[in-house]
């Protein structure tokens, strides 16, 4: 059996034969000379190891080369790409959450292509700080005091937990100790920041007494978590932030408040109620909010901290923040988005302007890409639907967005199959499936993605019979 194996094992090509074959050149252009390397490497030393555990294996040099070529292949091609959002999900997690602007995209262009003044004062011609770019933008838009910016939200909470209640205690709801995708959890970020968590109240009623009651001398904060994607609804009771911030007054701590989604505009005209804006937390008498950048704000991902200007000194200080800090890049996207809310100009903002859509813009642009695809595909059948769909990032979750879809079915191709094809194609496009239909909502589609999808299809149909039945 042995020498079966040391036979089989002859028989496998040397690494000078392999990366001798004429299509290698090509890719290792792409990738250079030790990847080609080392993806043959991989490869041969799979079949060795299948050898050496007795596995059936046909030792085939073309085997080798198809299987290479096959990862090099993948590996060569750049795998953030864009894709066609299909879904009717607003702020889709998966897809990268808001779509920025144009003018930001613009910003980031100049500014990461050259040298900036990220941290030079150029009227005094000395250091300045990254975060006085956006600072005064901030505090115009949510009312606060002071502000800052980090790499995204969890990180706002942690450099909060982490500078204001290290070795002390942070009172919370049980009905607030919520994980997030991500395996974001609170009683793990508030472990890793060392804060000591005081739970209190159940998990559906969470007086006021209850907080007051966990108050000892220990305590540095009262923390008040954002339930993102999940509510609690019928026997339901919750301190108010009024209730709460009256406390924390009374007893001289902390009150912060992850707000998650960051609402800092008024969204009640596209039927999306019940979600506090930055601006209302802080009146209401939070000391310090903490929320996304890149979900209701339509910005890059990036976390704020916003509130009474001696904490957000006291976070300015943290050597925490340094490993937290943003790019320049972000950073100049981030002015340009905050500069349109302050211009009036929100709707700009492409995650702003999908939501306040109407029923009636999105049935007509449905009808209309549903015409455009019978056209160029006779042999399919494509109706224009009524869908819904849902902001997405866990914001207004119990609130799904009345929308219109195009329902698409081709002969011969199931719409599981129809959905890969189009999600792997030249130009991905995800969509959904509803009734055994593939589902394209309009909502979610950008300018030129009509045509970008006719496209898709077009490839898929090119395919032939039996590309269309794999």
């Amino acid at each position: 059996m042995r020498d079966e194996i040391h036979n089989l094992l002859r028989q496998i090509p040397p690494m000078d034969e392999l990366l001798s074959r004429p299509w290698v050149s090509e890719i290792e252009l792409l990738l250079g000379r030790e990847a080609m390397k080392s993806v043959f490497a991989d490869v041969i030393g799979e079949l060795r190891m299948d050898l050496r555990e007795g596995k059936s294996v046909d030792i085939n040099v073309r085997r080798i080369e198809g299987e290479a070529r096959k990862r090099l292949q993948l590996k060569a091609a750049v795998s953030l790409c864009p894709v066609i959002n299909a879904t009717g999900i607003v702020i889709h997690t998966n897809l990268g959450r808001s779509v920025l602007p144009r003018e930001a995209l613009e910003a980031v262009v100049a500014t990461g292509g050259r040298y900036s003044n990220l941290e030079y004062r150029l009227d005094e011609g000395g250091r300045g700080q990254r975060n006085d770019h956006v600072e005064w933008l901030l505090c115009q838009i949510t009312g606060a005091d002071a502000a800052l910016v980090v790499n995204n939200n969890a990180a706002a909470v942690l450099l909060c937990l982490s500078a204001l209640a290290r070795d002390r205690e942070a009172v919370v709801s049980r009905g607030e100790l919520v994980e997030i995708g991500g395996s974001f959890r609170i009683p793990d970020v508030m472990a890793f920041a060392g804060t000591k968590m005081i739970e209190v109240g159940t998990t559906n009623r969470t007086y006021l007494a209850d907080y007051a009651g966990a108050v000892t001398a220990e305590t540095s904060m009262l923390l008040k978590v954002h339930p993102s994607n999940y509510r609690i609804v019928g026997f339901h009771a919750e301190a108010s932030r009024e209730e709460l911030a009256a406390l924390a007054r009374e007893k001289d701590l902390i009150l912060l408040e992850d707000l998650g989604s960051g609402v800092v505009t008024d969204l009640a005209s596209s039927g999306l109620e019940g979600e506090p804006t930055v601006r209302q937390c802080l009146l209401a008498g939070v000391d310090v909010v903490t929320f996304s950048g890149d979900k209701l704000l339509g910005g890059p991902q990036i976390g704020v901290v916003a509130g009474r200007k001696q904490i957000v000194e006291c976070l300015r200080r943290f050597p925490l923040l340094r490993a937290l800090r943003v790019d320049k890049m972000t950073l100049a996207a981030l002015e340009i988005v905050l500069r349109l809310y302050l211009q009036g100009k929100s709707g700009a903002i492409p995650t702003v302007h999908m939501l306040r859509l109407s029923g009636e813009e999105l049935r007509s642009r449905a009808q209309a890409l549903a015409c455009r695809l019978r056209e160029v595909f006779p042999q399919g059948t494509f109706e224009a639907i009524p869908a819904e769909d849902a902001v997405g990032g866990g914001a207004f979750p119990e609130h799904p967005l009345p929308g219109w879809a195009v329902a698409m079915t081709f002969p011969g191709l199931s719409s599981s199959s129809l959905q890969r094809k189009l999600r792997k194609g030249a130009f991905p496009a995800v969509v959904g499936i509803w009734n055994d239909r593939v589902t394209a909502h309009v909502r979610t589609l950008l300018d030129g993605d009509e045509e970008r999808l006719v496209q898709a299809l077009n490839d898929l149909v090119g395919e032939g019979a039996e590309g269309l039945e794999r």
